[in-house]
């Protein structure tokens, strides 16, 4: 008989760039790791009430604005929880463990550093994963790709995805000097966009123009994905394009840290594939266990939209990378 899913609101409660956790007495379940307040959703409670009632019995604040950030199903041996996680943004009170739990504020760059009951992962991801995800287009002109990507880091994108095949030896130390000299400046996250050659059975190969030094994870293709049978190592982030739930089970399974989901909308670049829609998107988001970014014909104008849809946000090339030129292929 499956067991009764337990329906867990969770607060990621934000002060600047830290963010409060506490952690679980030894004698409960998962002691003496770390997770993001809350509790049991009681009959007749919409999630807001709530998450309203916990924090307040908890840790002693009022919550006055709080958004849904992501919902994870997780099966632990003797229990299956859904935990309802939102973002509190403004609150009255000082935080404190008012049932004698220890408590801390983290940089939000640092949580993955603690240890963290494996439902709250993914949440760990979402809370430190923004809400645009740029992904460039091929580099023609690598002078030109170099001025562009400038342009889109200096706009305010933190995530950024390179797509940079065939590059020759010396065109690739060039791209990465100009990484480099961006990492210095700003802080973002660059990943690099899988070829083929980049992986060989479950390793990434060497020889290459990726760096580990410079990259902080990679993407894989769908067709990389379907490839692999455990996680590479060394890797900060590691994220997957997926066009179906078994793609995003798949990506699940290998332990990435977020996928993309597309096409959401019809593309001009690939007018032939079916879109999911909206509605479609959001029931696969709804079953996703990690960070789901919605990705084809959509720009900043459709975050609100997939937000509401349960998503962590906006993907794109021709919708979020600066170009100077018209022409870009998505």
């Amino acid at each position: 008989m499956p067991m009764k899913r337990i329906h867990v609101m969770a607060a990621v409660i934000e002060r600047g760039d830290a963010v409060f956790i506490a952690r679980r007495p030894d004698h409960l379940h998962q002691g003496g790791k770390w997770e993001f307040p809350g509790g049991k959703l009681e009959a007749g409670e919409t999630p807001l009430q709530g998450l309203t009632r916990e924090l307040h019995e908890e840790i002693g604040i009022e919550v006055q604005s709080a958004q849904p950030l992501i919902r994870i199903s997780h099966d632990y041996p003797d229990k299956s929880v859904l935990l309802d996680v939102w973002r509190v943004t403004a609150f009255s009170g000082d935080p404190h463990g008012k049932e004698g739990q220890q408590v801390q504020w983290v940089p939000r760059h640092a949580l993955h550093e603690f240890e963290f009951p494996a439902a709250n992962v993914p949440i760990v991801a979402a809370v430190q994963l923004p809400t645009l995800y740029a992904i460039s287009p091929d580099v023609e002109s690598v002078a030109d790709f170099v001025q562009e990507l400038r342009d889109t880091v200096t706009r305010g994108h933190r995530l950024i995805q390179i797509r940079a095949r065939q590059l020759t030896p010396e065109d690739g130390n060039f791209l990465l000097a100009e990484i480099r000299a961006l990492k210095r400046e700003y802080t973002v996250n660059f990943l690099c966009n899988s070829a083929l050659d980049l992986i060989v059975g479950d390793a990434l190969q060497t020889g290459n123009w990726f760096r580990g030094d410079v990259f902080d994870g990679l993407h894989l293709t769908s067709r990389d994905l379907a490839q692999l049978s455990r996680r590479p190592d060394n890797l900060r982030w590691l994220a997957a394009s997926c066009h179906s739930l078994e793609e995003i089970r798949l990506a699940e399974k290998l332990g990435v840290d977020f996928v993309t989901l597309s096409p959401v909308k019809p593309t001009q670049t690939h007018p032939d594939a079916q879109p999911l829609g909206m509605t479609q998107f959001a029931e696969w988001v709804e079953l996703a266990r990690v960070p789901v970014f919605g990705l084809g014909g959509l720009g900043e104008q459709d975050l609100s939209a997939l937000v509401t849809a349960g998503a962590q946000g906006v993907a794109g090339i021709r919708g979020l990378w600066q170009f100077r030129s018209l022409q870009c292929s998505e």
